[in-house]
């Protein structure tokens, strides 16, 4: 590495992130996985548990005066409004302040928020920390995505992404079955079961927040804020453990950058490079949050409240069948993340959404003619939150590879934010109303339009995803404090949607 001054900061020239994108698999890739990736499990208990204990919860000797339309209409809006605020709020911190330093402060404000919703006594003190504790999720989308990413090579950033994001259904599955127990009044009080629900997430939040302390700050970032130096020597030590795990030195990384090294980039530059310099991706990206959020907060939210409505199934039995459902999701990107690196991202990311829109609509119209049951509804339910929750993870995904590194963070809560306010917020709100008339034709209504809205953003990521299978970061979108980029392994910085991936010169 060679450094030069400038005038107003440090120039430097560094092979880092092509040293990064060189590494094999390794163990201590999975500790990045296991050590970031775990929180998805958690925010796939809380959304599972709301939904199953909804019922419980709306029950008279439950210790708290809600309906189940509050729990998953307005107590599920409060979540996801303190999701969006929390990714903006945590978001521009985590590009300004670092990654490690923010997703361990967002894990701590969840565990206190959950902690405290276990103890609610009125239906104001669970809205609040129902908030809360999305304040606390909304900030790790923004800065877990962007940490993986930038430490993940190239040829498997993608399908780490899915796994990781597709995680949440693991969380899925465990918080159905921890809700058959819970609730189980044979063993806990009806007033205390659900309690307990809450109280375990924080007990999980807790270890996961001691493994976290194992995971560097991502070098990326510290190139850009001056601290080449702790970059350095985070990466030469993760070059030896993986020489020393595989017995032979590693192959001579190609490709350098040059960088003018700054403390931050004001929300002014953020926003004309977003919106300005890569507005067809910023198209591709509301369309993908849209379609997914809307899908995924408005249905999954209220799928235990389907059951009890209009196939009488008990409230203490929903979470057999929402863990048959979540299962579905967990192997949907587990089994397809690798086509995202291989086949591509574009037919990957337009097959998963159109797919599931199309198997959607299959899944309203059955319903709407009275053909399915409990057990019917479950296996549609499945086949299309398959290629759905593969969809919804490839959404983070490109949000956080196709915008440059300085504005990443930001890029990830913007986009995250404003399309699951459009479909999480009036997503469970609307669905609430339509499931508590009791009408059919109501509840496949609301299916319909899920439907389109994935469709739509099918035809979207058909026409403006961006090629970004094994290419570097800085490749796709170059990072706004570069001056060059030398040779790299794809043999080009030209961009796939009309741009040369040169950051604010790129469109």
């Amino acid at each position: 590495m060679s450094t030069a001054q400038a005038g107003t900061g440090r120039t430097i020239t560094t092979d880092i992130p092509a040293r990064l994108d060189r590494l094999p698999w390794s163990r201590w890739h999975w500790t990045i996985v296991i050590g970031l990736g775990t929180v998805w499990i958690l925010d796939g208990l809380e959304v599972t548990v709301v939904g199953n204990i909804a019922s419980r919860l709306s029950e008279p000797d439950s210790g708290l005066p809600i309906t189940s339309g509050q729990v998953t209409g307005m107590a599920a809006a409060l979540y996801v409004a303190g999701a969006c605020i929390g990714a903006l709020f945590w978001g521009r911190l985590t590009d300004k302040w670092g990654r490690k330093k923010l997703f361990m402060i967002t894990l701590a404000v969840y565990l206190g928020a959950t902690a405290l919703t276990a103890i609610s006594f009125d239906t104001w003190w669970f809205f609040l920390f129902r908030f809360l504790t999305g304040f606390g999720i909304g900030g790790e989308y923004a800065a877990i995505n962007s940490a993986i990413d930038e430490l993940i090579p190239k040829e498997y950033r993608g399908r780490t992404d899915l796994m990781i994001n597709g995680s949440f259904w693991l969380g899925a599955v465990f918080g159905s079955l921890l809700s058959i127990v819970a609730l189980d009044t044979a063993i806990f009080a009806a007033n205390v079961g659900w309690r307990l629900t809450f109280a375990l997430g924080a007990v999980l939040a807790l270890v996961i927040l001691l493994v976290r302390r194992h995971v560097p700050e991502s070098p990326r970032w510290l190139l850009i804020h001056g601290r080449d130096d702790e970059a350095e020597r985070i990466v030469s030590s993760i070059e030896r453990k993986i020489e020393e795990e595989r017995g032979e030195p590693l192959p001579h990384a190609e490709g350098e950058l040059t960088i003018h090294q700054r403390r931050s980039v004001s929300f002014l530059e953020i926003g004309r490079t977003v919106f300005s310099d890569y507005r067809k991706r910023a198209i591709l990206g509301f369309s993908l949050f849209i379609g997914q959020a809307f899908l995924y907060n408005a249905i999954t939210f209220g799928f235990g409240a389907i059951l009890t409505t209009f196939f009488d199934v008990p409230s203490g039995n929903t979470g057999y069948y929402f863990a048959v459902i979540a299962l579905g999701n967990f192997f949907g990107p587990l089994l397809l993340g690798k086509l995202f690196d291989t086949v591509g991202r574009r037919i990957m990311i337009s097959g998963t959404y159109l797919l599931s829109g199309l198997l959607l609509f299959g899944t309203a119209w059955l319903f709407d003619q009275g053909s399915l049951s409990a057990t019917t509804m479950t296996a549609c339910w499945c086949a299309v939150l398959f290629f759905a929750s593969a969809g919804a993870s490839s959404a983070y995904l490109t949000v956080s590879e196709v915008f440059p590194m300085e504005t990443r963070a930001m890029s990830i809560a913007f986009f995250y934010a404003i399309g699951t306010a459009a479909g999480g917020i009036s997503g469970p709100l609307l669905f609430a109303d339509l499931t508590e008339t009791g009408v059919v034709a109501d509840t496949a209504l609301a299916f319909q339009i899920g439907a389109a809205l994935m469709c739509l953003a099918g035809l979207a990521a058909a026409i403006l995803a961006v090629k970004a299978e094994r290419r570097s970061l800085e490749d796709i979108a170059k990072p706004l404090t570069a001056a060059e980029v030398g040779p790299s392994p794809t043999g080009s910085g030209q961009g796939d949607d009309g741009g040369t991936g040169t950051g604010s010169r790129g469109r």
